[in-house]
């Protein structure tokens, strides 16, 4: 890892997660989006598409970080049923924001404690009457919460840095809110965790895996965790590629979903 000057270091600000914060492409982190320094604002703009076979997910979104303190970020998800209710889809927003509370992740290298962020999301799922409130969900919008906590070791297992992170979420959303909040089974907020670790290859390039547990609220499918391994390329500070393989379990009528991830990020 080089520091450019007036900058942060490469790969600080992640790639960009599904619901568009800084972050891995499952899990957000307690790292600001962008390279902006506490005296910079810094952004970040993605695309990401993952497919199964049976379904798509495209995400588009921006993120905004300021003075590598606080993120507001925005996402719109496109998600297409496939032969499960042909020709249809389902499109939701995501409003985010986060407040990095307390360290930093890269510098205190001498302290224990990593950063520690506090993120909210507002989902908004425009076809809320299509499929998910059939299936039984309860609402088409509701507020995800999140603490995300991060470290990054400079100097890590045979002279790798090594990024580390635990996130807990609480949420009611089905498949991320893509099949409505709450349901039949349960309509109360749960903690779910959620983690990330990569190892840099290079000072370019990382290779990660994460998991993301999920609530099964509906009794009409069983809804399984997602997983990925992702290998993430920074060939300049201006642009990021991350191709993965995701396991997305059991999605409506369709068991065993996997398939690949790619997504382009641009970021300042």
């Amino acid at each position: 890892m080089r520091l450019a000057p007036g900058d942060r270091l490469p790969a600080t600000g992640g790639v960009s997660q599904l619901e568009g914060a800084g972050g891995g492409g499952l899990v957000p982190w307690a790292l600001i989006t962008g390279y902006g320094t506490r005296d910079q604002l810094g952004g970040s703009a993605y695309f990401t598409r993952v497919d199964t076979g049976d379904f798509r997910l495209d995400s588009t979104g921006l993120a905004l970080g300021l003075f590598d303190r606080f993120e507001l970020s925005y996402a719109r998800q496109h998600f297409n049923l496939g032969d499960t209710v042909p020709g249809e889809k389902i499109d939701m927003d995501v409003f985010g924001a986060k407040w990095r509370l307390l360290g930093d992740a890269v510098f205190d290298q001498d302290r224990w404690w990593p950063q520690i962020a506090l993120g909210l999301q507002y989902k908004r799922n425009q076809d809320y009457a299509l499929v998910p409130k059939a299936l039984g969900a309860e609402r088409g919008s509701d507020w995800d919460a999140y603490l995300a906590a991060t470290k990054v070791w400079l100097d890590g297992p045979f002279g790798r840095s090594l990024l580390a992170n635990l996130s807990l979420r609480a949420t009611r959303g089905n498949q991320m809110g893509l099949l409505g909040f709450g349901g039949d089974r349960s309509d109360r907020y749960k903690l779910m965790p959620e983690a990330s670790l990569g190892v840099f290859l290079t000072d370019r390039l990382v290779l990660g895996a994460e998991y993301r547990t999920k609530p099964d609220n509906l009794s009409a499918f069983k809804e399984d965790d997602f997983q990925d391994a992702f290998l993430a390329w920074f060939p300049s500070k201006w642009i990021s590629v991350t191709a993965a393989w995701a396991g997305l379990g059991n999605i409506a009528n369709k068991a065993n979903q996997q398939g690949w991830y790619l997504s382009v990020q641009l970021a300042h």
